[in-house]
């Protein structure tokens, strides 16, 4: 049987002996050095089919992230080659180090660590073996006496740290103890805890071999110690290894204890039992406990039971208030709608005047306008508002819109979503007043567009029984229905308080944006200043605007497929997303957690946004 058959065959027999038939769970690990992100290791019989599910205190994690190990994963290979592995046991770790490259994961990166005197790196992390297999084929015992074990963790520790993929292993060979490093054994396992790094320590256990501080790394990282009785044994290591990696999930999540709290996490899986560890949040130099004083206006005491308590009734207190003010609003409201059909007064509308709001609010509203009124944009937002007869100011609808993206990032960051998501986040919950708005203006639109050649009708049966042009007007606001009626009434108050007819019209066409009513503007206009038949002019106007409204119909028929191809086109990358993180997971990380990645997304979506823009210009007719 050849070696590498022989690799296989103790791989299958370690894997076995990895998931034994009774569920089992283990946590370990547990790490608060990114405080106040908790990292721990968790590993289920259940590997891969089931990720865990984690409480602290008996209540569920915020912002759980969970890796399988057996996934695409960083692992580096540090292999000891100082004077006392010199011969026959480098080679053996040498050939049982390829044997584990040439059997990785595609989607893993490798990368080799040598390490005698001072560590050295082999070769840089890259999914392709060639590289690895080559560093670990020439590898050579080291010309002088050292053992930088240390050197070589915090080495590793920093090229795993600036991999994208989350999950990281080093997997370390020695026969000996540290004796040359530079760094200690508390600064490599800091390193290894800062780079997320899970450490599996392989120990060649000869004659006064101490695992001591291999263990302590292991324990310290979530890792797990193996010791090999002699260098043949190796490749049945490095095998058990890769089982157990395809059982372990390393964890985090944002808690919500305090430094000095004491905090129980429990691990479980379903089917396969439950794991906990209980330990106190240690306290950091600039961390604030319930003993201390984060302000030097408030006692001691307020960070306290007592203090949650007064702040609860606080605010209890206020929402009550506030619940009070808003119904005696209402019920003035109310009082004073009754009696304004006995008194003459006006009923009051939802739309309010700045001067009727608090003096704050009015005095902040007054300054936004005043600063950014005379932009074109602003003036354009002001406009949309109008079509869509909603009831804010330009000032207003900004401040709605920066809130609601504000809100929806806030949401998207307490799940524990990367900088990038957020920023989406918050421009999506922007776009959604625009959205909302920009749909009711559209409504609008729509219906005084369908309405416009049956009023136009109506004007002219007017003037064909002797009525002026105006009171053709009134009988379209006692007749019609909004919003035509709405606006014509507009127009009627507008020429009873001595404006001029033409302008009233004409301010009416570019409050509505309308282009057939434009159209028919027009026309009254030339005729008014002509000469004519108004009521033939009216019919001939109706119709042509009914024939523009048929064309125009038309044209959607005819364009529906470009437009579905482009919300097809644009939708997909969307939906493939959804469905590939459904499948895998950690597939796609390397585009959300890399700087090359982040280019691509960029880059995606300009050019998602110029074929949108190129389509729509395709799929457009203006007629």
């Amino acid at each position: 049987m050849s070696r590498c058959a022989r690799y296989i065959a103790v791989a299958v027999i370690a894997l076995a002996a990895a998931s034994p038939a009774s569920a089992r769970v283990e946590l370990s690990g547990v790490d608060t050095s990114a405080f106040p992100t908790i990292r721990a290791t968790v590993v289920s019989s259940a590997g891969r089919l089931a990720a865990p599910k984690l409480s602290e205190n008996g209540s569920p994690v915020v912002g759980l992230t969970a890796e399988n190990l057996g996934r695409a994963k960083a692992v580096v290979l540090a292999v000891d080659d100082s004077r006392s592995m010199q011969g026959a046991p480098l080679d053996a770790a040498a050939t049982a180090a390829r044997t584990f490259v040439a059997h990785k994961r595609a989607a893993d990166a490798i990368a080799v660590v040598a390490f005698g005197p001072r560590a050295v790196t082999l070769s840089s992390l890259s999914t392709a073996t060639i590289d690895a297999d080559a560093a670990l084929r020439d590898l050579t015992v080291a010309s002088r006496q050292g053992t930088a074990l240390y050197d070589a963790i915090v080495s590793s520790a920093e090229q795993l740290r600036a991999s994208p993929l989350v999950g990281r292993v080093l997997i370390v060979l020695t026969d000996g103890r540290d004796v040359s490093s530079h760094a200690t054994l508390e600064q490599a396992v800091a390193e290894a805890r800062g780079a997320n790094v899970a450490i599996y320590p392989i120990g060649i256990e000869g004659r006064g071999f101490d695992p001591g501080a291999l263990r302590r790394l292991a324990d310290a990282t979530g890792g797990r110690y193996y010791g090999a009785a002699s260098t043949s044994a190796l490749a049945g290591v490095y095998g058990s290894i890769v089982a157990r990696l395809g059982h372990t999930w390393r964890v985090s999540f944002v808690t919500s204890a305090r430094p000095g709290d004491r905090l129980r996490i429990e691990a479980s899986v379903a089917g396969n039992g439950a794991a906990s560890s209980s330990l106190v949040v240690p306290v950091h130099p600039g961390d604030v406990t319930d003993t201390q004083a984060s302000s030097k206006f408030l006692p001691n005491g307020a960070y306290g039971t007592g203090g949650r308590l007064a702040l609860g009734v606080l605010t209890g207190l206020l929402v009550f208030v506030a619940a009070f003010v808003f119904l005696a609003a209402r019920r003035t409201s109310w009082v004073r709608n009754r009696l304004a059909a006995h008194t003459g007064g006006v009923r009051r509308t939802r739309r309010r005047r700045p001067d009727q709001r608090s003096a704050l609010l009015s005095t902040v509203l007054r300054a936004t306008e005043r600063a950014f009124g005379n932009l074109r944009q602003w003036k354009a937002v002001q406009k949309m508002l109008d079509r869509g007869e909603t009831p804010l100011r330009a000032a207003e609808f900004f401040y709605i819109v920066g809130g609601a993206g504000l809100l929806l990032g806030m949401v998207v960051a307490a799940a524990g979503a990367p900088a990038p998501l957020i920023l989406l986040a918050m421009v999506v919950g922007g776009l959604i007043p625009f959205a909302i708005v920009w749909r009711r203006m559209r409504r609008r639109l729509g219906a005084f567009e369908s309405q416009l050649p049956d009023l136009l009708i109506t004007i002219a049966a007017s003037l064909k029984a002797g009525h002026s042009f105006k009171q053709g007007v009134q009988a379209v606001v006692d007749e019609g229905e909004p919003p035509a009626s709405e606006e014509f009434k507009r127009v009627l108050t507008e020429i009873g308080l001595g404006r001029p007819m033409d302008d009233a019209l004409a301010e009416m066409a570019e409050r509505l944006g309308s282009k057939n009513f434009e159209f028919a503007i027009t026309a009254v206009t030339i005729q008014r200043q002509v000469g004519g038949s108004l009521a033939g002019l009216f019919d001939m106007v109706a119709d042509t605007v009914r024939l523009r409204q048929q064309f125009s119909r038309k044209i959607r028929s005819l364009t529906a497929m470009g437009r579905m191809s482009a919300y097809t086109l644009l939708g997909l990358p969307f939906i493939l997303l959804v469905a590939i993180s459904g499948l895998n997971a950690g597939y796609l990380h390397p585009l959300f957690h890399s700087s090359a990645g982040h280019l691509m997304l960029g880059v995606g979506i300009v050019m998602m946004a110029v074929g949108s823009a190129i389509i729509k210009k395709i799929v457009s007719f203006t007629g």
